[in-house]
């Protein structure tokens, strides 16, 4: 067998151990057979639980099969959780076997399958099979297109109705567009924005619609704002390495916005990777200038926000149980040296983290009962996914998910320099989302006890996505803050002391950045300066790149 195969580097891994408590598992046996035999002797019908949302039909309830069907199988669910629950081995293990149990088991649901959903055949006699003729369209039209559609993805185009905020691409290389948008006010601070988005998705997130849009939200606070658009990555950026990504994107976005608008420093914001990538950035920029002979020399950006993102890889939540290293040596072994990690590949991943919301609800919805899902901008921006070179991809996997080195000072070297987070001298904004699955809140939280400059933590409802999108005007959702600005060591000793506040973190935000935007000046009337002119209308074409 060669040594570089998956299956090799599975088969070295050091197997777990995994045993179950005898009194658990007879305390689960007796549990079975209780709940079992009250659905036998409450007869044939049996009753779904009334908060899962797969059985919630009337017509689950009119069919004595089918609503039979559902409560033996949720039963047969909490029995097979529970197991994967009493399981006696190591953490990481035991979180392997539940993220394994519920994949079969949202896989395995009576409401997945025309035999036993009574929904779908209620609609399909009462259609007159139209239903099933729609939903084989469905099925052909996805296969086609490679995933599963989550919205009517023809009502959406990018800088047509998603992605319109007005603005030009001042500056492009192979990695990245730069995008200056048109001021909203008659003046501008005088310390740029800067906003660096994940690569492993497009930056329209951050401007879906006029009304949710975060970056038209800075520009009408007066911000002169500039954003990184990724290029989606094809076969000739297939060798781009993490130290490309931050030399050749992150630290030239920063020089470029300091040329074009004159100023010594700027502000900067980095969301989820876009956040890791900027913080590594920071610390390179950190090493070169105190490598001066003017060690004082400032940094610059002048303060940093960082959105739901990684610096301390500790806490990674879910994602933690696709990592090891016999994962990552097959990885580096595969396109470490070149290659693409496909965007469908990622953006299934990420679904299946929320098995039946995001894949299951759909398959059921578009093939069982032929019906078009709802146009949702943000579904449409999920389901348009980006690719990234194997080498950055593979250097992302080891030096934070699996060995954690950027919190290590002196351990990793990005760019020809020693990376130390403790360098990034600055006030810096965290933000965190309270039932964010990617990037978990402790996580989040951890940037607090690395980063040595003044801090503000705050923690939004919802999760990675809806926690960040929400804007004032909405009044939806709470965030927290303390009043006395204490960052205590974990994040549930900073919960203890915080205070729930109604509506959007963004309002708070706003005030902070205002803080650090220096005095006001006249808005620019024309875009770019000097050698960078206007390339084209933003949002530019690097974003309108399909994966392929």
């Amino acid at each position: 067998m060669p040594q570089d195969s998956p299956e090799f580097l599975a088969q070295s891994a050091q197997v777990p151990s995994i045993n179950f408590s005898p009194e658990k598992l007879m305390e689960l046996q007796q549990q079975y057979f209780k709940d079992a035999a009250g659905l036998w002797t409450q007869g044939l019908p049996g009753t779904p639980e009334p908060n899962d949302k797969r059985f919630a039909a009337q017509a689950w309830g009119d069919n004595p099969v089918a609503a039979f069907s559902a409560a033996a199988y949720l039963l047969n669910a909490r029995t097979l959780m529970g197991m994967a629950d009493a399981v006696e081995t190591d953490a990481k293990t035991r979180a392997r076997i539940r993220f394994a149990v519920e994949q079969w088991m949202a896989a395995a649901a009576p409401s997945n399958f025309m035999a036993f959903n009574a929904e779908a055949q209620q609609k399909a006699i009462e259609s007159k099979g139209e239903s099933i003729a729609k939903g084989m369209q469905n099925l052909i039209h996805d296969m086609r297109q490679g995933h599963v559609s989550m919205t009517d993805e023809s009502l959406f185009e990018v800088g047509k109705n998603v992605a319109t905020t007005e603005g030009a691409v001042v500056f492009e290389n192979d990695l990245f567009q730069l995008i200056e948008y048109k001021p909203l006010t008659a003046k501008v601070f005088e310390k740029p924005f800067l906003l660096i988005p994940p690569n492993i998705n497009k930056f329209y997130i951050l401007d879906l619609q006029p009304e949710n849009s975060l970056i038209r939200y800075v520009v009408a606070q007066g911000h002169r704002t500039f954003v990184v658009s990724w290029r989606n990555p094809d076969a000739s950026l297939a060798h781009k390495t993490w130290d490309d990504y931050i030399e050749g994107a992150a630290i030239q976005a920063i020089a470029v916005t300091q040329e074009i608008t004159g100023a010594k420093t700027i502000n900067a914001l980095g969301f989820c990777v876009g956040g890791t990538i900027l913080g590594t950035a920071l610390a390179v920029l950190a090493a070169r200038g105190q490598a001066t002979k003017r060690p004082s020399k400032p940094l610059p950006v002048a303060s940093a926000t960082f959105l739901t993102s990684l610096l301390d890889f500790t806490d990674t939540g879910i994602l933690d149980v696709f990592i090891d290293e016999a994962f990552v040596k097959y990885r580096e072994k595969e396109m470490g040296k070149g290659g693409l990690m496909k965007g469908q590949d990622l953006s299934s991943t990420f679904s299946f983290l929320r098995p039946n919301d995001l894949v299951w609800n759909y398959v059921v919805g578009n093939y069982l009962k032929g019906e078009t899902p709802p146009p949702f901008d943000l579904l449409y921006w999920n389901s348009d996914s980006t690719n990234l070179p194997g080498p950055f991809y593979a250097w992302y996997l080891r030096n934070t998910y699996l060995e954690n080195k950027l919190v290590k000072p002196g351990q990793t070297i990005v760019s020809g320099e020693k990376v130390d987070l403790r360098t990034v001298d600055m006030p810096v904004y965290i933000y965190g989302s309270r039932e964010d699955h990617i990037v978990p809140i402790g996580g989040a939280y951890a940037s607090t006890q690395v980063l040595p400059g003044k801090k503000r933590f705050v923690m939004g409802a919802s999760g990675h996505i809806a926690g960040v999108i929400n804007p004032p005007v909405k009044n939806k959702r709470s965030h927290w803050i303390r009043s006395d600005d204490k960052l205590p060591k974990t994040h549930t000793e900073w919960l203890a002391g915080a205070t729930e506040h109604p509506g959007s973190w963004w309002t708070d935000w706003s005030k902070w950045l205002k803080a650090q935007a220096g005095k006001q000046i006249p808005a620019p009337k024309s875009y770019g300066k000097g050698k960078y002119k206007a390339i084209e209308a933003a949002p530019g074409r690097y974003v309108k790149a399909k994966a392929g």
